[in-house]
């Protein structure tokens, strides 16, 4: 009886955990003030999601820019999670650069916009 109950318990957990779904927040920015032609970092921080599941991309005129970093995925209280993503870029006046997000079956475009 007791392994039952037990069960009973860690499925009602999870299924507690799992119900308390956060959509992400998503800030895209540059590491230094946006100048075309210049050398910067495309930085895209996700935080206050939940469940964990989520996918990063970085984004040039609708196509994903490679060799982007991903930092490990860390939490803070009340298990909501954050990860950042960045990647070396030199923005021209022509192009268009966005962090794609995709969360419980939802992908949504953030656009970088310049400070320019």
């Amino acid at each position: 009886m007791k392994p039952l109950l037990f069960f009973a318990v860690v499925c009602a957990f999870y299924i507690s955990v799992q119900a308390k779904s956060s959509p992400p927040k998503v800030q895209v920015y540059s590491y230094s003030p946006g100048e075309f032609d210049k050398e910067n970092v495309l930085i895209c921080h996700v935080s206050d999601f939940h469940p964990a599941d989520i996918e990063i991309d970085l984004l040039k005129n609708g196509i994903v820019i490679p060799n982007a970093n991903q930092t490990d995925l860390s939490f803070s209280q009340g298990w909501k999670f954050y990860l950042t993503k960045s990647v070396p870029f030199k923005p021209k006046k022509s192009d268009d650069y966005c962090c794609k997000v995709k969360h419980m079956s939802e992908a949504k475009k953030y656009m970088w916009e310049p400070d320019m």
